[in-house]
């Protein structure tokens, strides 16, 4: 039915040409055209490749209108390409130097969004060198050792466990493949892509993890339980989750003895450290040969034989043998050493304690408790302990 148009289109052109030229209307030599552009439109129809595609070429009879001569057609496209190349233009195309020193000034959730821009700004935004300068700034204090142990144990079962899933993701979306559900299958794609564009083992989901409270890490408090004063200047091992809506966090406490796990909530940045020794057992002392009066310690103790360490806040005073004159103090030649805590009243039994310095172990009883390692304090330590000093005398 279109050839047949065509033909007897063209015949009347051909009877168009055939009048004077001074008689042709002013719109027959555009209608010339109009032949070339159908039979274009005609091949574009007869390549595809479906009955359900023919709407789309048939957008193309009306791509030139009827007033636009090829030249102008030509001319437009020309500018189309030229501001298609300018809208190309990106941050990417920066030189790396710049790029570098802007993805090193963004915030974390700056980064964060940087990375879902494309691949190649992904791969900039998840370096570790990014994120490990905002985890040293935000983390670094109370972050360590001991907590990246325990994160690697966190991603190896997050891993292991997520083989399964993963397969069973697979497999569906080889069925979805013979089905009509695209958008399902899309959807998953880039559940899988987000999932291998950020790996596990990247300081970048190392920092998220903390951020968002997925991950509990072990790390010390001060002061647990809101103070309590049996607690009152110690510092214990916890594992601790961060809540950044009130940016606190909740601890949990491990059982002592009989008694059960204790829970701690809107623990404050400024009650937490790393924990200075890579042990929760007995603490080998290296420092006891150079203990001097004067000198500020941490000493482990515990309740009995089930309970855990926590590390107590002492000083180094003078024998009862000494008169603590500067010239004649001969306390750091003797054996013994003496323990102060002041933070306890005059004739509390929690106040003063004796080690020997040349073979000290665990030593103490039921009544008195059991003292473990000592460990000697810098002056930022021991500034944090006076922050923390009780306003009353204990008991």
């Amino acid at each position: 039915m279109l050839l047949c148009f065509f033909f007897s289109f063209l015949s009347f052109i051909l009877f168009l040409k055939s009048l004077h030229l001074k008689f042709r209307p002013s719109w027959a030599s555009e209608l010339t055209l109009f032949p070339f552009w159908i039979l274009k439109d005609l091949c574009i129809l007869s390549s595809s490749k479906s009955a359900s595609d023919f709407d789309a070429p048939r957008s193309h009879l009306y791509q030139i209108p009827y007033k636009m001569s090829l030249n102008e057609a030509s001319l437009n496209h020309k500018l189309e390409n030229v501001e298609e190349t300018d809208k190309e233009m990106s941050v990417l195309d920066l030189p790396e130097l710049a790029l570098e020193c802007i993805l090193e000034r963004l915030p974390p959730g700056g980064l964060f969004s940087m990375a879902s821009v494309c691949n190649s700004l992904r791969t900039r935004c998840t370096s570790d060198h990014l994120w490990q300068r905002h985890m040293d700034q935000k983390w670094g204090r109370v972050i360590g050792p001991a907590a990246y142990r325990e994160w690697e144990c966190f991603i190896a079962a997050r891993r292991n466990y997520g083989c399964p899933r993963q397969g069973k993701i697979r497999g569906l979306m080889k069925l979805l493949s013979f089905l009509p559900f695209s958008w399902i299958k899309s959807k998953l794609d880039n559940s899988e892509k987000e999932r291998k564009s950020h790996p596990t083992n990247s300081t970048m989901s190392w920092y998220l993890a903390l951020e968002t409270g997925k991950f509990w890490f072990p790390t010390q408090v001060y002061n647990r339980e809101n103070g309590h004063v049996g607690f009152m200047l110690s510092c214990y091992d916890a594992e601790l989750c961060y809540d950044a809506r009130t940016d606190t966090f909740q601890a949990r406490y491990p059982p002592h003895g009989r008694r059960a796990a204790a829970t701690e909530g809107d623990v404050t940045w400024n009650r937490l450290r790393a924990p200075p020794v890579n042990t929760r057992d007995l603490h080998r002392s290296s420092c006891l040969s150079d203990l001097r009066p004067g000198d500020h310690i941490e000493i482990q103790w515990r309740r009995n034989k089930e309970f855990p360490y926590g590390w107590w806040y002492g000083v180094v005073g003078h024998l009862e043998s000494c008169d603590g004159s500067e010239f004649y103090c001969r306390c750091y030649d003797s054996d013994m050493v003496a323990l102060h805590f002041n933070q306890y009243a005059m004739g509390s039994r929690w106040r003063q304690r004796t080690i020997d310095r040349r073979n000290h172990r665990e030593e103490g009883n039921e009544d008195d408790g059991f003292y473990g390692g000592i460990r000697k304090l810098n002056s930022e330590e021991v500034s944090t302990w006076k922050r923390l000093w009780p306003s009353e005398a204990l008991e």
